[in-house]
């Protein structure tokens, strides 16, 4: 029987949105099987999912990234709208998950890769408040 993974993995995904979602979805999923943590999109929930990257080995980061990153830029998406698209980040050769709301480029799976990667100091938390400070605090109803 095929692992959850391994059926993300294996899907072909009608779009970048949809795959996106997808991996949120199985983030949801880990976290109340694996971690008992209800994850609801709120941004109060960036916090409870802090809490479980902090006991992520840095094991398996493009499983990590896609399922984490995927749920921290849905967080993102439901409170200020936006869409998804393929950009080529910052100073690298590969194009990565873009998250463009309201003229902003948000790269929420790098983000949660540097956290795994780099620890605390890449702090969820404080991004979203920078966040909140650039987009205002108006959420969006979907």
């Amino acid at each position: 029987m095929k692992s959850q993974k391994e059926k993300l993995a294996e899907t072909q995904f009608e779009s970048l949105e949809a795959m996106i979602v997808s991996y949120a979805a199985e983030a949801v999923r880990e976290a109340a099987a694996g971690h008992r943590i209800r994850l609801d999109y709120s941004l109060e929930s960036v916090a409870a999912l802090e809490g479980i990257l902090d006991g992520q080995a840095p094991a398996d980061l493009e499983y990590q990234t896609r399922t984490w990153g995927g749920y921290f830029g849905e967080v993102l998406r439901k409170r200020w709208g936006g869409e998804w698209s393929l950009t080529q980040y910052p100073n690298a050769v590969a194009a990565v998950p873009t998250l463009d709301i309201q003229g902003s480029r948000l790269y929420p799976l790098m983000k949660v890769y540097r956290r795994l990667t780099m620890g605390e100091s890449e702090s969820l938390t404080a991004f979203l408040e920078l966040v909140q400070g650039r987009l205002g605090p108006v959420a969006r109803t979907q």
